[in-house]
């Protein structure tokens, strides 16, 4: 339909691309080009204030445990940083796609990343747990410990039904029905990275951190900020069901 000026109405002209329209922005800032390969998902639109943000709080951590003596424990810090950062970037690499053939790539890019941060994660758990067991410390008294284990729990059951949608449908009755169940995905995996800063954050009120790493609350707090401010606005609106 064309406006009284004969030009295309401008609303008309944006009809059909609420996948490409971001939380922030306007349609298309976020989005993958037909030309671009995945690489640049990394570093499209905001993705860039994520990466700051991210590569700042495992910095911070990996120097932290890095000034000290290495031992059993360091691992434990190393490796969940890490699987964080992985789930990061599986996240930044996936939200720009948009074709058929994109999503299908990012998605198994994705799905990879993801299982490689699940299996980073699940080391850092058997080292605490070993570490505890071997100095018959406590386990799971802590408000880090407790939404340690929360989080431990929830990315393992976000990697399940991630994996089951897309490769195995049909455990859902359907292929309709697994893309159903999509959109709740990728909330959960956005409430999850919140989660896990909140963990980080909690990690830096224990007696070991306040002791021997000094990692500061303020620097696990301002660099998760940045990496949401990143993130969330690359939200599409449409694959949430908004």
């Amino acid at each position: 339909m064309a406006s009284a000026s004969g030009m295309p109405d401008a609303r008309d002209s944006n009809q059909g691309r609420g996948e490409d329209e971001p939380l922030l922005g306007r349609a298309g800032d976020a989005s993958q080009q037909e030309d671009q390969g995945l690489q640049f998902n990394f570093v499209i639109g905001t993705a860039v204030i994520a990466q700051v943000g991210i590569w700042i709080l495992a910095a911070t951590i990996w120097a932290s445990v890095f000034v000290q003596p290495l031992m059993l424990f360091s691992a434990h810090p190393l490796l969940n940083s890490a699987g964080i950062l992985l789930t990061t970037q599986a996240i930044l690499l996936l939200q720009p796609t948009h074709t058929p053939k994109q999503k299908k790539q990012g998605t198994n890019i994705h799905a990879t990343l993801n299982m490689t941060s699940i299996l980073t994660l699940i080391a850092a758990l058997v080292v605490i747990e070993y570490n505890k067991i071997a100095h018959n410390g406590a386990h799971f008294e802590s408000p880090h410990a407790i939404l340690g284990l929360i989080t431990y729990i929830l990315f393992f059951l976000q990697a399940i039904v991630g994996i089951a949608q897309y490769y195995t449908p049909s455990v859902f009755g359907s292929v309709e029905n697994a893309k159903s169940i999509y959109k709740y995905h990728r909330m959960s995996g956005y409430v999850l990275l919140v989660l896990s800063f909140a963990t980080i954050a909690a990690a830096t009120q224990t007696d070991f951190n306040k002791k021997v790493l000094h990692i500061q609350l303020w620097a696990v707090v301002v660099a998760s900020v940045i990496t949401l401010v990143g993130v969330l606005p690359r939200i599409k609106k449409q694959k949430l069901g908004l």
